[in-house]
């Protein structure tokens, strides 16, 4: 009978961006939404609070695209010193690493003498490649990209930012100014529920959990900002 393959698509592949896509909208919803229900808690005027919602959104993106960069580059970094040093062993000590090769297949339940055949086929076609997603745990799924999580956390942040500084514009034109905090609030605490919903969604986990989870964290984040911010407009 002739052999079939199917396409298989698995949710590891996922998680570069949507780690930095899942954090980056959380951060730009929750920051952004927060510091308008914190300023105009304050007392500050509608056209004060908008200016503020732009900025945070700017400089927010800004922040996610530096520190993802940096903090996921140390990770890259950490990666290529570790293959660096696998490369040297296998050109100093190469029947070190297939025993070692080996050992690790045995220890996943091959027989010996099939985990030597293995480790000795495998180091014939990529050396390098086995002991990376067998001994260091490095493979493409996983590995490191810097500029791809920096530009998927600044471009989340600024789309997550953007729904709650949307509303706050809108309530700018339609609504009173005290109205200007609860359709900040109920409609952030929406989009949080939505983006946990669609995240959990994405990766394989319970969407009710996940909805629930970055909206608990996000309303708390909303009620402890307007508390500062109606204790030092009161202070003023």
């Amino acid at each position: 009978m002739p052999r079939t393959t199917h396409a298989e698509r698995h949710r590891t592949e996922r998680i570069g961006w949507l780690r930095a896509a899942v954090l980056g909208a959380n951060d730009g919803i929750v920051s952004t939404a927060s510091l308008v229900v914190g300023v105009a808690a304050a007392g500050a005027s509608q056209h004060t609070i908008l200016v503020t919602g732009v900025a945070g959104l700017v400089a927010g993106a800004m922040s996610m695209a530096a520190g993802e960069y940096v903090s996921v580059h140390s990770q890259a970094d950490t990666e290529q010193a570790d293959l660096s040093r696998e490369q040297l062993e296998l050109q100093t000590s190469p029947a070190a690493e297939q025993r070692e090769l080996a050992a690790i297949y045995a220890a996943r339940g091959l027989e010996p003498d099939l985990a030597q055949q293995v480790a000795a086929q495998l180091m014939a076609h990529d050396a390098l490649g086995a002991h990376a997603r067998d001994e260091l745990g490095i493979s493409s799924a996983t590995r490191a990209r810097p500029v791809q999580a920096a530009l998927a956390s600044a471009a989340s942040f600024a789309v997550g930012a953007a729904l709650p500084l949307a509303v706050t514009a809108l309530a700018h034109l339609l609504m009173p100014a005290p109205s200007l905090i609860a359709a900040v609030s109920v409609t952030s605490l929406a989009f949080l529920a939505g983006l946990g919903f669609v995240s959990a969604r994405a990766g394989g986990a319970s969407v009710l959990v996940g909805a629930w989870r970055v909206t608990f964290w996000g309303a708390l984040a909303m009620a402890i900002t307007a508390g500062v911010g109606a204790l030092f407009g009161a202070v003023a």
